[in-house]
């Protein structure tokens, strides 16, 4: 009998099957699910695989039209109580697939957002990714980031160092979830935020997009 139930959306750039990036999510989300658990709450995990999504993605970057299935991605990461976002790297930095997918996001989007950030690659060169080039980004995003990142290189799967830090940032996700840090800076300081016109589909400016004038102001028809 579980007192509370949370929303993880793990967010998968690989692109390969298997995949060592969904794995390196997966072991993510089963940690926090029986870190839940001995907390008496419980886990519902919503996976975006993003290689599913690659022509949507471009479609939205060219066009600004966003398709129904980016449309569903992007509910499923508004609804969540806390996000993994996984991307393996390429050329010393997270997939292009993976950026651009957080690229087209709107600027409100995630405000507030507990995420923890986790990298896969074929060498441990590139251990400080998650760091250097994903964290800035996230920052930019408002979201609050978990301290600890993850990084799995081919010999880091063996190794028990790699369980232990998988385990640390799950319980930093759930702390920062039971928190409700997100809701509460929705509910209580979304006002003193600069927000774009527009951002997440103008609703968080105050402004009626159904109105007959904003109708005609965007190209459409008059009810």
């Amino acid at each position: 009998m579980t007192d509370e139930t949370f929303r993880l959306a793990l967010v998968n750039a690989g692109t390969g099957d298997p995949s060592s990036t969904a794995l390196l999510g997966s072991r993510f989300a089963e940690s926090l699910a029986a870190i839940a658990s001995a907390r008496g709450k419980a886990i519902a995990v919503s996976t975006v695989n993003l290689r599913e999504l690659a022509s949507d993605i471009t479609t939205a970057i060219t066009s600004q039209l966003t398709s129904p299935n980016l449309a569903k991605a992007t509910d499923t990461l508004r609804q969540a109580d806390g996000i993994v976002a996984a991307a393996p790297v390429y050329k010393a930095g997270p997939s292009g697939l993976f950026t651009s997918f957080f690229h087209v996001l709107d600027n409100d989007l995630l405000i507030g957002k507990p995420v923890v950030l986790a990298a896969t690659a074929g060498t441990a060169r590139h251990a400080l990714v998650t760091d250097t080039e994903m964290r800035s980004m996230f920052a930019y995003l408002r979201t609050l980031i978990a301290p600890t990142s993850l990084f799995a290189a081919p010999e880091d799967w063996g190794d028990t160092a790699l369980s232990m830090r998988i385990d640390r940032a799950a319980r930093e996700l759930m702390l920062l979830m039971e928190s409700g840090f997100a809701r509460r800076v929705k509910d209580e300081s979304w006002g003193s935020y600069q927000h774009e016109f527009g951002s997440a589909g103008g609703t968080e400016i105050g402004i009626d997009l159904e109105t007959d004038l904003m109708r005609l102001a965007a190209g459409g028809p008059a009810r």
